[in-house]
């Protein structure tokens, strides 16, 4: 079905609407705020299957609308916040805040009927959730991780493949990472044990893999504390 013209901004985001047959448009010139901070923030091109529902009230309620590709502002899509949503296929992360930017929140497949069911156990609660994208590397049996004991990929370091609820309890000598190379797959790191505070989401496809310092882990890093991590699932 041909797309209206008036819908150009909202389906820059790339929502399908209430009906899973409609063609998303094509991608928008490079002059567009997303097609801009996608120059100086490159994002990988998703290539399987990825698909997430978003409402605009909590428990499923209010304003719907189906997404395929990332989002970096859900206010051009005439949504004011998410309040809750439905991960139909793949992972994604969102963001506190619009342009990819604040605390990270791992969404794989499944219900998330309150904010409270995306933010967990963070370090703070937050109920915003303001743009998002998939996460294209994610691969649950094939994931790698190096992590290194200090900053630009020095001092110790050890190879992991599998989750660790406490990198202390496994070996680890403290409760800090300097830096980490993500060989394959995606991963979910934590501040605290048990999957608890602060999530960073590093990714194979990101950075080349690299993240040197904890300054690439995210706009809302501010410290090497990581106790835990996992493989995010496709």
């Amino acid at each position: 079905m041909p797309a209206r013209a008036g819908r150009r901004q909202a389906l820059s985001c790339g929502p399908l609407g209430d009906r899973a047959t409609r063609v998303p448009l094509p991608p928008l010139p490079d002059s567009t705020p997303v097609a801009r901070m996608a120059q100086t923030n490159p994002l990988p091109v998703p290539t399987g299957p990825w698909k997430i529902t978003l409402y605009d009230q909590e428990n499923f309620q209010g304003k719907r609308m189906e997404f395929t590709t990332s989002c970096a502002n859900i206010m051009e899509c005439s949504f004011d916040n998410i309040r809750s949503l439905k991960v139909d296929c793949g992972a994604w992360i969102g963001y506190e805040h619009t342009g990819f930017c604040g605390q990270q929140f791992t969404l794989e497949r499944g219900e998330y009927p309150r904010w409270d069911a995306w933010s967990g156990s963070n370090a703070y609660h937050v109920e915003r959730l303001m743009s998002f994208r998939p996460i294209c590397s994610a691969n649950h049996k094939e994931s790698k991780i190096t992590l290194f004991e200090k900053e630009n990929f020095l001092g110790r370091q050890w190879e992991i493949g599998d989750d660790y609820p406490s990198l202390q309890a496994m070996g680890w000598a403290n409760n800090e990472v300097g830096s980490m190379k993500v060989l394959c797959g995606a991963w979910a790191c934590y501040q605290y044990p048990g999957y608890r505070g602060y999530q960073y989401i590093l990714e194979s496809d990101h950075h080349g893999g690299d993240y040197k310092h904890w300054r690439e882990w995210g706009s809302h890093a501010q410290t090497f504390q990581i106790q835990s991590l996992r493989r995010i699932q496709q």
